[in-house]
C-alpha cells in the first residue's frame, strides 16, 4: 500500500505536468450533420462523375464455337439516389451508396463459324452497393489530409440487351458476357475512388491555408494541433490560430486564453475564436511597428493644433520665442501590445500608448514640450463574411494623463475632447482601415459562410452559420471559374 501511494505521488505530478504542455486552440471549426448534408449533395456529384470516367479494358473470349470481342465500354448514366453521407466516430466520413443502378453501353464483334457480326449492347447494373470510409488526420505540417480509403464495391446483377442483326440470336450470350463485365466493373469502382479521395479531395484540402500571408505585415499560422474529432453528430477541428510578425516570424505570444468551447449543432458550421486569436494579431502588428503614427501639418486639425499653442506657450516662450510660429506636431507610439477581452456583452480592446507634443523647428532637431500617457477602450464588432472574418473598432473611452506631474495632468483636461476627436477622425479609420479587409478563415475555396450569428461568450466568441457553395468540388479541385484570390503561402 505505501509502495503504491509513493508510486502514485510521483506519477500524479507528471500526468498533470504532461496535460499542462497541451497547447490550447485559437480557433475551432465544427462541421456538423446538418453542414454534411449540404455536402453530401456535392460529393455525390463528384462520385458519379469520377464514376463516369471509368475506363474498361478490351474484353476478348470464346464460348463453344462463338468468338467474341467487347471494346469501348462507356458508362452512360449513374443513379445514386440511395446514397448518404455520415460521420464515423473516431474515424472520420463514410459514403454509403445502396440498391442503385449504372447504365452501360459497349460495342461487340462476334464470329461465329463464318458468320461476323458487330452492333452495340446497352447493359445496366443494378443492386449497386459501394460502400467507402475516410480516415482524417493531420499531416506532419498540421493540414486536415485523407490518410487511407476502405473500399468495399458490389454488383448484385446484371443485364444486357443485344442490338443489330442477330442480336436475338446472341440474347443466350448475354449471360455469360454480363458476368465477366459485372466482374471488371467491381474491380473498376474502388481503384476510381481511391485515385478520388487520396488524389483529388486532398488537392482539396491543400486549399485551405495553414501559414499563410495576411497583409504586408502579418501572417497567420492555421495549422491543426491534434487530429480531427469526429463523433456521430461532427467534425471538429482545433487550428493554432496563432498570427505572427512576416518580419519576426519566430517571435509569437503564448497561448494561456480560455479553449474556446463549441456546444450547439443547430446550425451547419460553427466558427469559435479565442481572446487569443485577437490578441496574436495585436501583438504581430505591434511587432511589426505599425502602432505609432505622427500628428503633423495637414493631419492636425486646426482647432487642436491651436489649444495645444495656448497649451504649450509658456513652454515654447522658455525653450525660444523665436519657436512661437514653429509648426506642432504629436507623435503616438503604443507601448505595449493592445489587450482583447471577451465577455457575454461583447469584446473590447485596450491600448496604453505614449503622447509627444513635439516642436518642429526649421532646420532643426524636433524639440520635446510634453509627454503624456493616452489610455483608451475600443468597442470591437466581430463580422463574417464569405469566409473572412472582420473587426471593426469603435472608440468607447479615452484618458490623457502626463508622466511628469499631477499638476500638468490637470492642465491637460482641456485638451482630453479635441484629442478624442482627434483618435476617431485619424487613428481609428486607420485602424479600422487595416482590419476592413479582414483575415480569411481555413475553409477550402468554393465555401462560404452564409446567415451568420455571432454570440459573445466569457473568454471567446462564437460564430454560427450556414454553408454555401460557390462552386462544386470538381471547380474546386481544378482551379476553374475563378479561384478565390488569397494571401501567398508561408
Amino acid at each position: 500500500m505505501t509502495l503504491s501511494l509513493l508510486f502514485l505521488h510521483f506519477l500524479l505530478p507528471l500526468v498533470s505536468s504532461i496535460m499542462a504542455l497541451k497547447e490550447p486552440a485559437g480557433c475551432k471549426i465544427r462541421i456538423t450533420d446538418k453542414g454534411l448534408q449540404m455536402l453530401k449533395f456535392e460529393t455525390q456529384k463528384f462520385v458519379e462523375e469520377e464514376l463516369s470516367n471509368i475506363t474498361m479494358p478490351e474484353m476478348k473470349g470464346s464460348e463453344g464455337r462463338f468468338h467474341y470481342t467487347i471494346t469501348d465500354v462507356k458508362i452512360t448514366e449513374l443513379n445514386l439516389t440511395h446514397a448518404e453521407l455520415q460521420f464515423i466516430p473516431e474515424l472520420g466520413l463514410l459514403f454509403d451508396v445502396q440498391n442503385s443502378s449504372i447504365s452501360l453501353s459497349f460495342n461487340r464483334r462476334i464470329l461465329y463459324w463464318f458468320f461476323y457480326d458487330t452492333g452495340s449492347i446497352n447493359a445496366s447494373a443494378e443492386g449497386v452497393n459501394i460502400n467507402t470510409a475516410l480516415n482524417l488526420i493531420r499531416d506532419n505540417e498540421g493540414r486536415l489530409k485523407i490518410n487511407n480509403i476502405t473500399c468495399e464495391a458490389k454488383i448484385s446483377k446484371m443485364r444486357a440487351k443485344f442490338s443489330g442483326t442477330l442480336g436475338r440470336v446472341y440474347d443466350f450470350l448475354a449471360r455469360f458476357l454480363t458476368t465477366g463485365m459485372r466482374f471488371l466493373l467491381n474491380q473498376q469502382i474502388c481503384p476510381a475512388l481511391n485515385h478520388a479521395a487520396l488524389v483529388h479531395m486532398n488537392t482539396m484540402l491543400e486549399t485551405i491555408p495553414v501559414r499563410s500571408e495576411v497583409d504586408q505585415y502579418i501572417g497567420i499560422d492555421y495549422s491543426l494541433i491534434d487530429d480531427p474529432v469526429v463523433t456521430s453528430r461532427s467534425l471538429d477541428m482545433h487550428f493554432r490560430g496563432m498570427f505572427f510578425a512576416m518580419a519576426h516570424q519566430n517571435q509569437t505570444l503564448a497561448n494561456y486564453a480560455v479553449d474556446p468551447v463549441i456546444r450547439e449543432y443547430d446550425r451547419m458550421v460553427y466558427l469559435a475564436l479565442s481572446e487569443y486569436f485577437f490578441d496574436s494579431g495585436m501583438f504581430s502588428y505591434y511587432t511589426a511597428g505599425i502602432f505609432q503614427m505622427d500628428i503633423v501639418k495637414e493631419k492636425m486639425p486646426k482647432d487642436l493644433e491651436m489649444l495645444l499653442r495656448t497649451t504649450y506657450f509658456g513652454a515654447i516662450m522658455m525653450l525660444n520665442p523665436a519657436l512661437v510660429d514653429s509648426p506642432l506636431a504629436l507623435q503616438i507610439a503604443v507601448n505595449s501590445p493592445p489587450k482583447t477581452s471577451i465577455k457575454t456583452s461583447g469584446a473590447t480592446v485596450v491600448m496604453t500608448a505614449t503622447v509627444k507634443v513635439m516642436v518642429l523647428p526649421s532646420g532643426l532637431s524636433p524639440i520635446q514640450l510634453s509627454s503624456m500617457t493616452m489610455e483608451t477602450k475600443f468597442n470591437a464588432k466581430v463580422s463574417m463574411k464569405g469566409k473572412r472574418l472582420a473587426v471593426h473598432a469603435d472608440l468607447r473611452r479615452f484618458k490623457i494623463f502626463s508622466n511628469q506631474s499631477a499638476l500638468e495632468s490637470l492642465a491637460l483636461i482641456p485638451l482630453q475632447a479635441p484629442l478624442k476627436t482627434m483618435l476617431q477622425i485619424s487613428v481609428v479609420p486607420l485602424i479600422n482601415n487595416w482590419t476592413k479587409r479582414g483575415v480569411r478563415i481555413p475553409l477550402a475555396d468554393g465555401m462560404d459562410f452564409i446567415e451568420e450569428v455571432v454570440e459573445y461568450h466569457n473568454g471567446f466568441i462564437v460564430i454560427g452559420a450556414n454553408l454555401h457553395f460557390s462552386k462544386g468540388l470538381r471547380e474546386i479541385i481544378t482551379g476553374d471559374n475563378g479561384t478565390d484570390i488569397e494571401s501567398n503561402n508561408i
